[in-house]
């Protein structure tokens, strides 16, 4: 077999790891319909008393829809990630580039929920067989914080997210075990547990090739930027989730670069998110 017929069935096996990779993320092979625990009420306390004594309980029929999943639209019930394909694909592109162009630095995301876009990275190093960079995975494991409008004006107005934290609280065992059943929990793969505020400041010493940012708030998205950028290589990239959906984390990316005069053109990954190249 040639050199060029080896690369070509090095590519092949590349693109078909992190293509099922991907798969199991957007949870292409979970039920799209199935019967989930209905919600609990306070008024229906009784009933569910009596049920339960039964070893009963009230379920609702619940469908999802595939291209909701796969855009990224919706808070999926099985899959692994919110962020959808294209969202997928972004993070990958941008991993790739800092290979080819030697870009020094790791890989961070912050705000990972059940750290589907997180184990992507980890995969994309693991397809290229890359052994000297770390993904990071920064969250609190336990949701959003309360909103701050006193410090953050501009949240203000942000939906109270942290009112869903029973959804968006994620506990640090839950990822470990996700990034484990993928095969990828290892040595490159370092946690960062607690509120951006109190972690990403004492992260001075890390250089970093691509920054994934998904904190959704002003104060989440403004202290990773803070904290991260000035430690990005140059030919690095940052991407921000949300961008292009929530006003309050446009007015942090905003803010962010007007203060320090970036001017790196803005990229679209999707309807949402987007990213750009730091050139100086």
């Amino acid at each position: 077999m040639t050199a060029d017929a080896d690369a070509d069935v090095d590519g092949d096996v590349r693109e078909a790891y992190l293509s099922l990779v991907q798969e199991v993320l957007l949870g292409s092979f979970a039920p799209r319909e199935e019967l989930i625990a209905a919600p609990r009420s306070g008024r229906r306390r009784a009933i569910d008393r009596i049920l339960s004594a039964r070893g009963l309980q009230l379920a609702r029929r619940h469908v999802e829809a595939a291209a909701d999943v796969q855009a990224g639209a919706i808070w999926p019930h099985h899959a692994l990630t919110m962020i959808g394909r294209p969202r997928l694909d972004n993070a990958r592109a941008c991993i790739e580039r800092v290979i080819a162009d030697g870009v020094s630095g790791d890989i961070i995301e912050t705000g990972v929920w059940r750290g589907g876009a997180s184990i992507y990275m980890r995969a994309v190093l693991r397809a290229w067989g890359v052994t000297d960079r770390t993904v990071w995975v920064a969250d609190s494991f336990v949701g959003l914080p309360v909103n701050d409008p006193e410090n953050y004006p501009a949240d203000a107005a942000a939906t109270p997210l942290y009112e869903f934290n029973d959804v968006l609280g994620v506990s640090l065992e839950e990822v470990r075990r996700n990034f484990a059943s993928l095969q990828l929990l290892d040595e490159q793969v370092r946690f960062l547990e607690g509120f951006f505020k109190d972690t990403l400041p004492a992260l001075t010493d890390e250089r970093w090739a691509v920054l994934r940012l998904d904190g959704d708030l002003y104060e989440s998205t403004i202290q990773a930027l803070d904290a991260l950028y000035p430690n990005l290589s140059v030919g690095g990239w940052v991407i921000v989730d949300d961008y292009g959906w929530l006003p309050e984390c446009k007015a942090a990316v905003t803010d962010f670069r007007e203060r320090h005069g970036i001017s790196d053109p803005i990229e679209q990954a999707d309807s949402t998110g987007v990213f750009w190249q730091r050139s100086g």
